[in-house]
């Protein structure tokens, strides 16, 4: 056994917050939740809370305080990312964060270069590791799309989670 398969989880208990105002608004239909859950099942993981919110600052807080208190270890937030002024997910997580884990956005912007080309440099994806009331989560804020859902899943969170929440709730 590899050291870093020592320290895991499994199965890591995922919340899912959707940040959209057309779905919250019920002007278009949610696709990503039950992708999102599938991909989480398929590997072995829980989903134990899971909401929509529009962009909005306060009622973000308001779910990912929920996700934790609920005993989410990972938060998964799509939506959010981009330059446009309604884009705040990112700048809701810097806000709260006491630490910031550059590597998957790094890691993120460089696979969707890849595929897509110079576009990657737009995306704001980051992770974050957040302490509310006494419990610690790890928060990946993702694009909306489906593509950068899938890539972001299947190529950076799910391969290393059961380690990642395993480190970061070690003793």
């Amino acid at each position: 056994m590899h050291e870093h398969e020592t320290h895991t989880v499994k199965p890591v208990l995922f919340g899912i917050i959707i940040t959209s105002d057309k779905v919250f608004e019920g002007k278009r239909i949610d696709t990503l939740t039950s992708l999102i859950e599938g991909k989480i099942l398929e590997k072995g993981h829980k989903v134990i809370y899971k909401t929509i919110v529009p962009n909005n600052e306060s009622l973000l807080m308001k779910a990912l305080k929920k996700a934790c208190r609920k005993g989410c270890h990972t938060v998964l937030i799509t939506g959010g990312t981009g330059l446009s002024p309604r884009d705040i997910s990112v700048d809701t997580l810097e806000k709260v964060a006491y630490r910031r884990i550059p590597g998957f956005g790094e890691l993120f912007r460089y696979l969707t270069f890849l595929k897509h080309g110079s576009l990657a440099w737009l995306s704001r994806a980051s992770a974050y590791v957040v302490s509310i009331n006494n419990k610690t989560c790890l928060v990946f804020v993702m694009p909306g799309s489906i593509d950068a859902v899938q890539l972001a899943l299947d190529q950076v969170i799910l391969p290393e989670i059961s380690h990642a929440v395993g480190e970061l709730l070690r003793k």
